[in-house]
């Protein structure tokens, strides 16, 4: 199977912000935004794997500013990373105000793909073949979060193990909850 580059995939996706997908105070909704990455995610990933791809998990989506109604918005999406069957997608969002020439970075988000063949298996992709240094950067980003994403799970499933609910239930001390009367642990 032969390498593809990062360019062979790497998708742009633009919209206008139109009322309906605006929630009560005026602000598109950020489920609006997730379909959207979720969509270019798909349409990145289907190009470099050539097959259906399936989304298996996101990582950290931050809203780190409001889009407004009758913002023009782009997401950006390249492979970053590929696995035997799986590619994580980066994508950028940026919304652009057309009347007054802004343009504002709102959202960065990692999205892991599974490719699948026609019997719904997971199936192999391409390699991926790095042009720049930002495409090993990112390559090189990325398997930094798999590996960090892994050793999180392996910490806190020990944590979890571990933790005896009444040995641990005097930390909830200065936090906003209340135990029920009668609650047993």
């Amino acid at each position: 199977m032969n390498a593809k580059p990062v360019s062979h995939s790497r998708t742009t996706l633009t919209e206008l912000m139109i009322p309906s997908y605006a929630n009560f105070g005026g602000r598109v909704h950020g489920g609006i935004l997730l379909s959207l990455m979720d969509k270019v995610a798909y349409a990145c990933a289907a190009k470099h794997a050539g097959q259906y791809c399936v989304t298996v998990s996101v990582d950290g989506v931050n809203f780190r500013q409001p889009v407004e109604v009758g913002e023009l918005v782009s997401l950006m999406a390249s492979v970053n990373y590929v696995g035997r069957t799986s590619l994580v997608v980066g994508i950028k969002v940026i919304a652009e105000n057309v009347k007054i020439g802004s343009v504002k970075h709102t959202n960065t988000s990692y999205f892991t793909m599974v490719a699948k063949d026609d019997h719904e298996k997971p199936t192999e992709v391409p390699p991926l073949l790095l042009e720049t240094s930002d495409d090993v950067r990112r390559f090189l980003e990325a398997m930094k979060r798999k590996e960090l994403r892994a050793s999180f799970a392996a910490y806190f499933d020990n944590a979890k193990t571990k933790m005896l609910l009444d040995e641990s239930v005097d930390k909830l001390g200065n936090e906003r909850c209340e135990l029920a009367d009668g609650l047993e642990l």
